[in-house]
């Protein structure tokens, strides 16, 4: 992401920036402010795995980054979009979905 032009800032979240979930505390990886314009979702917060596909994700991990989408669909009034992504593609699509 050094190179991406339309990308603010992007930061990894400290271990003390948590979702509290059912399964237990979920903390995901990265918070992305996006240059205004440029994409629809300015504010975006990732969480990064090799694979996305549901079969290799854990069932309790699965849980986790379920609870994290809806915890910031809920709070964010479409502000702060949420995903986890495995590419810095798949994270260019959610920020334009």
């Amino acid at each position: 992401m050094d190179i991406a032009e339309n990308i603010e800032l992007y930061v990894k979240l400290p271990s003390g920036f948590y979702i509290n979930t059912p399964m237990g505390k979920y903390n995901p990886d990265w918070a992305i402010t996006f240059k205004e314009g440029a994409v629809k979702h300015i504010y975006f917060v990732a969480e990064t795995k090799g694979d996305t596909s549901d079969i290799q994700l854990r069932e309790v991990e699965r849980a986790k980054i379920e609870c994290a989408r809806r915890h910031f669909d809920k709070i964010s009034n479409d502000t702060v979009k949420y995903s986890a992504v495995s590419t810095y593609a798949e994270l260019m699509t959610a920020v334009q979905s």
